[in-house]
């Protein structure tokens, strides 16, 4: 039988973040992709999208020193069990957010901040 795209997209969708990271990179590494978007406009369409910007990530650049902290929050913010939080918090950088409102975004990054963590919003 074979595999349709509905069938992919339904097992994408019951992975978590951290699996769906990686399968991502796995994705780039065998065909010689990027996941990044290409800019193909200009600079005036590039930054109008900045401007509209309604949804950040938050991404986890480093752990630091207070790594079970981070774990902590990581668990906190996304629901992971502990296998999944440690290693995110261990395979830096890693998305702990996607898609989310500015002063979610901001809420999020401030608490893996104050738990030790290097983080962006992107």
């Amino acid at each position: 039988m074979a595999v349709t795209k509905e069938d992919v997209l339904e097992f994408i969708s019951g992975l978590s973040v951290l699996e769906l990271s990686e399968l991502v990179k796995e994705f780039e590494e065998k065909f010689g992709v990027s996941a990044q978007p290409v800019a193909v406009a200009g600079g005036a369409v590039a930054a109008e999208a900045a401007e509209e910007k309604t949804e950040f990530d938050v991404v986890l650049v480093d752990a630091g020193a207070k790594k079970i902290n981070v774990i902590k929050a990581v668990r906190a913010l996304t629901g992971l069990g502990l296998k999944e939080a440690k290693e995110a918090a261990e395979g830096t950088p890693s998305t702990i957010k996607e898609g989310v409102d500015k002063e979610t975004a901001e809420a999020a990054k401030k608490e893996l901040e104050e738990a030790g963590a290097t983080v962006e919003v992107k």
